[in-house]
């Protein structure tokens, strides 16, 4: 089995053929697929999924860094109400991106942290995002290292110093499309990194994978992945897919809907 670990299946770019695509992927042997939330208007979507799917979709729940605007704390308070309501998979996706706009630096800092505060208390992973803004977010979950904090550092493309900071930290490195990438310069830093650190994920619908790349993502390609990693690593797909699944059963280890 594997386990795309982060795919947004409730994306509109879903709309037409959202149960076929699931169901493919299912067949294709994807046993399990991790939804990661953005805001408040993305959660009833993802509920859905996870209702039709119970058994093969989980949601995560937080507010993801490019939906952090003047109303964050509003945004923050729902995350809260429903982290009280019920379990989930994960708190995220979470982290800071300074990529499109640096207007709410402060107020994607500060979420960061109440959330990262709120995986404590709830005994939950984190799924961090991170984009043009590595040493920062890698700064700041340092702060929470001594406290139990632990997660996945989704869509990683880092270098090997960074990833070693991570890994030091008990953090999973989730990688993607991007590996299939020719000149991502992702490919030589995975060579020099255990399989044991590493879960596969798709981010569907984007950052699909070599051969598909520029039409849309979907958990099914996780395979592609997979394959590749294989190849960098001289192994089998098989040793990488059942490493990788492991790792992902770690990680959200004990979650119970």
């Amino acid at each position: 089995m594997l386990i795309d670990t982060h795919t947004h299946l409730y994306d509109e770019k879903f709309e037409a053929d959202r149960s076929e695509m699931i169901l493919r992927a299912i067949s294709g042997g994807v046993g399990k697929m991790y939804l990661p939330n953005c805001d408040s208007t993305t959660i009833d979507g993802m509920l859905a999924v996870e209702d039709e799917f119970p058994e093969h979709c989980f949601s995560m729940m937080g507010v993801h860094p490019c939906y952090i605007k003047e109303n964050y704390q509003e945004e923050l308070r729902i995350v809260r109400s429903w982290l009280d309501k019920r379990s989930f998979s994960a708190v995220g996706e979470i982290g800071l991106d300074y990529y499109w706009d640096k207007t709410f630096v402060e107020q994607q800092k500060h979420a960061f942290r109440q959330q990262l505060e709120w995986a404590i208390e709830f005994n939950r992973p984190v799924v961090i995002h991170t984009r043009d803004s590595m040493q920062d977010t890698v700064d700041i979950v340092r702060e929470y290292h001594s406290k139990g904090i632990r997660g996945v550092f989704h869509c990683f493309t880092g270098s090997y110093e960074i990833a070693s900071q991570l890994i030091d930290m008990n953090f999973y490195l989730g990688i993607g499309g991007v590996l299939t990438y020719k000149n991502a310069g992702i490919q030589e830093v995975i060579q020099r990194i255990d399989l044991k650190h590493l879960v596969l994920e798709t981010d569907a619908p984007y950052l699909t994978p070599h051969p598909f790349r520029g039409k849309r993502n979907e958990s099914l390609y996780v395979k592609i992945v997979a394959e590749k990693l294989a190849e960098l690593k001289g192994v089998s797909t098989t040793e990488v897919e059942e490493i990788t699944t492991l790792n992902a059963e770690k990680l959200f280890k004990d979650y119970h809907l």
